[in-house]
């Protein structure tokens, strides 16, 4: 099995978790060393280790290798704060650092994962980042910032009411409209395969459930489909499952130009990963619900 198939195998076996630090050949030497399985991810620009204890495992590991770094990285962290200090609300002192606490932004997430020894604390919902790195932290905190911002609940019910009676507004309801009758146009003569999933240009991996035979008027659909020219039909799709998805065999390479006219191809390695993420977040999320639910109709009893 090579490289790439072994970082994708423990890239979607849920659990996992992911670790940040400053490159440095030593550091990598040793948590190759300690996490035989972990991987790096460039999507996610970070190291992710597979199961269900990697959360506490990459803990004592960080603790290790913190006791590695000198007390002057620590101090003089410390002293940077208190030179220099971040003023924001978004952000806490600690007895070990610094923490992040902002409204749920990909971008934040994406910009904190950069920031060598960062970690999510899914107890208290929220980021740690050491003294060491706050330099890193101070580079990053313009972005984060203002994405944090962005995500408040009042700055997002602005932005709503701004769109409102607005063309922008009413294309996005039609483009919700289109994607809850879950069907997708496909060539008459170049139909996709049932019941596995395949990449699509309007809806991400799907799976084709069906092939109704029914004619697509294409002038009728062309502001959601524009390259449904030619005969085409309709085809009915569902969302994929993790392990559908987990299951796939990606394709040797790109879909290419044929494929985004053709409106479906086999998905890559690259959006198997992306989609196995999604899928996996979306069964948590289904998991909490069903927990909470259990909880409610316990204590009513």
């Amino acid at each position: 099995m090579t490289d790439d198939r072994n970082e994708d195998k423990q890239a979607v076996d849920p659990p996992q978790e992911t670790v940040s630090f400053a490159f440095d050949r030593m550091t990598v030497a040793r948590i190759r060393q300690v996490f035989p399985n972990a991987r790096w991810s460039d999507t996610l620009q970070a190291w992710t280790v597979p199961g269900k204890t990697a959360r506490k495992r990459i803990d004592r590991w960080l603790a290790c290798e913190a006791d590695r770094r000198t007390p002057y990285e620590e101090d003089r962290g410390r002293d940077a704060y208190q030179f220099e200090p971040i003023l924001s609300p978004y952000l806490q002192v600690y007895d070990r650092g610094l923490r992040i606490n902002t409204p749920f932004s990909r971008t934040v997430v994406d910009e904190l994962r950069q920031i060598p020894f960062s970690r999510w604390n899914g107890a208290d919902k929220v980021w740690e980042i050491p003294y060491a790195s706050y330099d890193d932290l101070q580079r990053h905190w313009s972005a984060i910032e203002e994405a944090a911002k962005r995500a408040e609940p009042d700055e997002r019910r602005k932005r709503a009411e701004a769109r409102k009676g607005t063309d922008e507004e009413a294309k996005a309801k039609r483009r919700i409209s289109e994607r809850r009758k879950k069907r997708l146009p496909v060539p008459s003569d170049d139909l996709p395969p049932l019941d596995r999933p395949v990449a699509t240009t309007a809806f991400g991996i799907v799976v084709i459930t069906e092939i109704t035979g029914e004619l697509v008027v294409a002038n009728a659909i062309a502001e959601h489909h524009p390259d449904a020219d030619g005969e085409h039909v309709w085809a009915g799709w569902r969302a994929a499952t993790l392990e559908e998805l987990v299951h796939t065999w990606p394709a040797p390479k790109d879909r290419g130009e044929y494929g985004r006219l053709r409106g479906w191809w086999q998905p890559t390695l690259e959006e198997l990963r992306a989609a196995r993420r999604a899928a996996k977040g979306r069964e948590r999320r289904r998991q909490r619900s069903a927990d909470n639910e259990t909880k409610s109709s316990s204590s009513l009893k």
